[in-house]
């Protein structure tokens, strides 16, 4: 691994690089924080494809990329006066001091879940009125349930033990499978969006993060899928004129390799 000074160093060229392309590409030139708000939350979605994959080499490339944004940002700012990479970095700085008493002050703690709700009582100290106010808006919906219950469960707003969680899931199981049977597509909706929610919350005291377990899943139906199109494409034969007793007979294949 590369000592301080290298990392210093590779860190001063790639802010030389950002000065130069601002100044002299037309495509670099151009862009605001608006136009490269989308390429940032395609890079960082990227990034987590390559975690996901454990795939080493593309989480380095697609660190690259996000650190590149943030750069490019800064140098935004330092354009416009109100902040540059200097007070990015400090800012973070004064932020992990002052959350991390227990290291940079003389508070004690015992366990991770203590640095976790001090962490969120710090926070409404510094003038946040909602412990959720640090949730995004904009984040997907199975992302922020997650969130949300990780923030409560910070104040101690929590359950006790994994089996009340899982009885709260039945309970809300049921419920929707009672709006099943009456038909009313709005009260399915709530009740099944309320399954979804006890469901991420019971993930939670398995340890278990539900985003990536969902994910996963995706990654492996879209697997034996492709394997299924490859077969019909073999037989020359297209997937709609397929028997679901054939589709089937691939498909148990997939789930063998």
């Amino acid at each position: 691994m590369n000592c301080r000074a290298k990392q210093l160093k590779a860190f001063d060229r790639l802010l030389t690089i950002m000065d130069e392309l601002r100044e002299q590409c037309p495509w670099d030139k151009k862009q605001t924080m608006e136009t490269l708000r989308h390429l940032t939350i395609e890079e960082t979605y990227e990034l987590g494809d390559a975690i996901l994959d454990n795939d080493l080499n593309e989480v380095k490339k697609e660190l690259g990329d996000v650190l590149l944004h943030i750069v490019f940002y800064s140098k935004i700012g330092s354009e416009t006066k109100h902040f540059d990479i200097a007070d990015v970095c400090n800012s973070i700085c004064e932020k992990l001091i002052n959350r991390h008493p227990h290291i940079y002050g003389d508070l004690k703690v015992e366990n991770e879940n203590d640095v976790k709700r001090n962490w969120e009582n710090l926070k409404l100290k510094e003038g946040k009125t909602s412990v959720l106010e640090g949730v995004p808006k904009s984040l997907p919906a199975l992302v922020k349930a997650n969130r949300i219950q990780e923030k409560v469960a910070g104040v101690g707003f929590d359950w006790e033990a994994p089996n009340q969680v899982w009885e709260k899931v039945e309970e809300e199981l049921n419920e929707f499978k009672t709006e099943v049977n009456l038909g009313n597509q709005d009260n399915m909706e709530n009740e099944f969006g309320d399954v979804l929610f006890a469901m991420v919350n019971y993930a939670r005291f398995l340890n278990i993060n539900p985003e990536n377990a969902l994910e996963r899943t995706n990654k492996k139906f879209s697997k034996r899928f492709k394997y299924l199109e490859a077969k019909a494409k073999c037989l020359n034969k297209p997937l709609k004129d397929m028997t679901l007793a054939e589709m089937d007979q691939f498909w148990e294949e997939a789930k063998s390799l």
